[in-house]
């Protein structure tokens, strides 16, 4: 931050200049912007909001963690920074090793996409300020609109405060989708691989078809932006021209709208490029990410990312620090992804706070339909629903559980989203959010409903007693393990960045708990639930006598009793099911008992989780004789067979 800057923040006669929000950063079209006048009116009708206050609270969080950063790099010796800077010169010979300027790369971005698409079909709109969305909040505003500050992710209310005469247009993203799939069949033309990166942007490696037909990576880009005008009857879009995703996705942005820039790939001009590029414009470094460089480290261009590496090799772990020197040499990907299956899909809609039960049941119903269709779409089935809240003081909540069976169906996913909902309420909620995750990787192309072989798999005597259908099991499921959704990813792969010092998200603030909510807190981290139970209930089963005198072996793993953390926490992947879910937290159970019959049959190479092992041989005691073994027949006590695992049956009856 500059000094003119400081002094004119901390004037209390104008609070506003340090008020910075998503409101108040600069778009594409918000050049000319008076940018006092917007951070003013921004400051006067959010004052004293919800928005507000979580703002505040961000606010002096990010200044914490810059004190923080100050303090520690003021500890740094002469010498520290020294031995750091050993490490920066030897991560700067590896990095530069890996430098791949023989790939053409480029980005494309559509200009101001979702309001470009509504004035193509009311060409009314054109010329006319035009945000799609409310006052509750907005979408995309067009370039008439963004000359006055007005942008996406405003409320409404105040972007008219703004443009008196501003236009709104509801959300229709049924067709926006159908104008994405028009652009992504021209990109398909220059790279059937091409990554979407939402519905308005991709990246395509246009390397193969620069060198087939002649033509340069700008003259490429210039026939796919025609071809896009085109096939979509008038929609215009920008792009960038670079040897990576990382440096191609900052040109796309340079000549927006209906532009295009080309960086060429020679090293020399990459470093002149990049060593002056302001650190905002890397995607991957939010506000707080800014801040703090800049406040704590006085680092604001991406040159500047190299020339004090030894503060951030010194200070932040190491992905962290080897994200920001790649991005201060100009590295990034140049490799096509591999094709991998999607993890998970998800559909979230936001709108004005509201508490009325009967509004939000209405809104998690559209928003399951629509997550039901898009699943539909791209054949996907999956068992593990997590539905995301923000409320009225935007404090983010995700709750999840697993289902009983692979389902696309709209009603399965509103059934049991209801009861997650249900579990919340009552509360002023702004946002819902739902995704599926847990495929089947077979899904596509099988019922999902169709038993496999591991839910037969049971441990029983040679009695042939027959167990309750709750005893089978279904492993795939055993493999859930939920991710926090609020994370940012830090990967200098995907450029994205990611570390606990640097969360740019509102924190879930802890509720206050009364003598009596602590006392039941207790009771239920102790409570052990129905997979102990079922475990002594395979204990139980005793080995019937056989003509031959053999005993049924069974194998038990010594697990650590699942225990329902707070009431809704499993203790053993940290799932979250409510008390009143009482068939999917036995079934639960059930997986995570027999992931552990797996784990036991598959050899300890294969366990996650180690674990003492025990053996149960019938009604045997432990100081039983053991059995004679014949002749050249080998020892089988650390290997059970499969066989032992499944239902004997009388193959003569």
């Amino acid at each position: 931050m500059d000094e003119g800057e400081s002094s004119s923040t901390n004037s209390p006669s104008r609070p506003w200049e340090s008020y910075n929000t998503v409101f108040t950063n600069a778009k594409a079209g918000m050049e000319g912007v008076d940018k006092e006048k917007v951070q003013r009116i921004v400051y006067e009708m959010s004052k004293g909001s919800k928005y507000f206050q979580n703002e505040e609270r961000k606010e002096a969080l990010m200044k914490q963690k810059i004190e923080h950063m100050r303090d520690r790099c003021a500890k740094l010796s002469s010498s520290d920074l020294s031995n750091y800077q050993k490490v920066v010169d030897r991560r700067i010979l590896e990095l530069e090793a890996t430098r791949d300027l023989s790939r053409v790369w480029l980005h494309v971005d559509m200009d101001a996409f979702y309001a470009a698409v509504e004035t193509l079909s009311n060409p009314s709109l054109k010329g006319k300020p035009m945000a799609v969305g409310g006052l509750s909040m907005i979408s995309t505003a067009n370039y008439e609109a963004r000359k006055f500050g007005v942008r996406a992710a405003m409320p409404g209310f105040i972007a008219r405060k703004l443009c008196p005469d501003l236009i709104f247009v509801p959300v229709d993203f049924p067709k926006y989708t159908h104008y994405s799939d028009l652009t992504r069949k021209v990109f398909r033309n220059y790279d059937p691989n091409f990554i979407a990166g939402s519905l308005d942007e991709a990246y395509l490696d246009i390397t193969e078809v620069c060198r087939e037909r002649g033509l340069s990576g700008g003259e490429i880009a210039e026939e796919l932006r025609s071809s896009v005008h085109s096939e979509t009857g008038g929609l215009t879009c920008s792009a960038g021209v670079a040897a990576n995703r990382l440096l191609a996705k900052v040109c796309s942005d340079i000549n927006k709208p209906n532009g295009q820039f080309v960086l060429q790939n020679d090293r020399s001009t990459v470093m002149t490029f990049i060593s002056s590029l302001p650190i905002r414009k890397i995607g991957g470094i939010g506000k707080v990410t800014e801040h703090i460089l800049k406040d704590a480290l006085e680092i604001k261009t991406c040159g500047d990312m190299v020339l004090k590496g030894s503060l951030l090799y010194a200070l932040f772990t190491q992905s962290s620090a080897d994200f920001f020197l790649s991005v201060g040499l100009g590295l990034g990907k140049t490799d096509t992804p591999e094709v991998r299956s999607r993890k998970s899909i998800s559909s979230e809609r936001t709108f004005a706070a509201t508490g009325d039960e009967r509004l939000l049941y209405s809104k998690l119903a559209e928003i399951a339909e629509m997550l039901s269709d898009d699943m539909k779409k791209e054949g996907l089935m999956a068992r593990t629903l997590t539905l995301k809240l923000k409320t009225a003081t935007f404090e983010i909540r995700s709750r999840a559980v697993s289902l009983q069976r692979y389902t696309c169906s709209s009603e399965d996913i509103l059934k049991h989203a209801t009861k997650l909902l249900k579990a919340e309420l009552p509360v002023s909620i702004r946002l819902i959010g739902l995704r599926m995750s847990q495929f089947n990787e077979e899904a596509r192309h099988s019922d999902p409903s169709q038993g496999t072989i591991t839910k037969f798999i049971v441990q029983k005597g040679s009695s042939r007693q027959n167990l309750d259908d709750n005893d089978s099991f279904d492993l795939d499921a055993s493999k859930n393990c939920l991710g926090n959704d609020e994370m940012l990813s830090l990967s200098y792969a995907s450029h994205e960045t990611s570390y606990d010092q640097l969360k740019d998200v509102v924190e879930y603030e802890e509720q206050s708990v009364t003598p009596n909510q602590e006392c039941k807190k207790k009771e239920d981290r102790t409570q052990v639930l129905e997979g102990d139970a079922l475990l002594r209930k395979h204990k139980d089963c005793k080995a019937d006598s056989s003509a031959e005198k053999t005993e049924a072996v069974s194998v038990l793993p010594q697990m650590e009793p699942l225990v329902w953390v707070d009431g809704y926490r499993c203790n053993l992947c940290g799932i979250e099911l409510p008390p009143s879910f009482v068939e999917e937290r036995q079934e639960h159970s059930d997986f995570h008992l027999a992931q552990r019959l797996q784990n036991e049959e598959s050899g300890p190479s294969s366990s996650t989780t180690p674990t003492s092992k025990r053996r149960i041989l019938g009604k045997e005691k432990a100081n039983s004789k053991p059995k004679k073994q014949k002749p050249n027949q080998k020892d089988d006590s650390k290997h059970i067979p499969i066989y032992t695992f499944f239902t004997k049956s009388n193959q003569n009856s």
